[in-house]
């Protein structure tokens, strides 16, 4: 086992591996095979195929650079979707415990904790006071 192990090791040397694109890839390919079975449809196993030839090909590529931009853009498309996540989960957690008031002077965001009744709330920003319920 050894032996193999080292060999592999030996052949990988100068090609680029896996990364997040890779991962993807297999984890797609996997997900269609298993509605591959839940589905008789060719086109199905088809995209699963592609899935997985286009990964294997990705890990044995020698051109390190090509494959690094690939990943880079997969990365920043993946960010745009996590982060529009993030703020959705991060504007529920805070609906929960604040109300959130915008200034009738100057349009800021004002964040108050929820349940103390009637205050008089004071704009860091243009220092116009108003009375609003929490």
């Amino acid at each position: 086992m050894n032996r193999f192990r080292e060999h592999f090791m030996r052949f990988m040397i100068g090609r680029y591996g896996a990364d997040k694109l890779g991962q993807f890839l297999i984890w797609t390919a996997f997900i269609l095979m298993v509605v591959r079975m839940l589905i008789r449809n060719p086109w199905i196993n088809t995209a699963s195929s592609v899935c997985l030839v286009w990964c294997c090909f990705r890990m044995f590529s020698k051109n390190i650079g090509k494959r690094f931009e690939e990943n880079q853009r997969f990365e920043r498309i993946c960010f745009r979707f996590t982060e529009k996540f993030r703020r959705w989960r991060f504007k529920l957690s805070q609906i929960r415990e604040y109300h959130i008031y915008k200034c009738p002077g100057c349009g800021q965001k004002i964040r108050i904790p929820r349940g103390k009744g009637r205050i008089s709330i004071h704009c860091p920003k243009c220092n116009t006071d108003f009375i609003k319920k929490s």
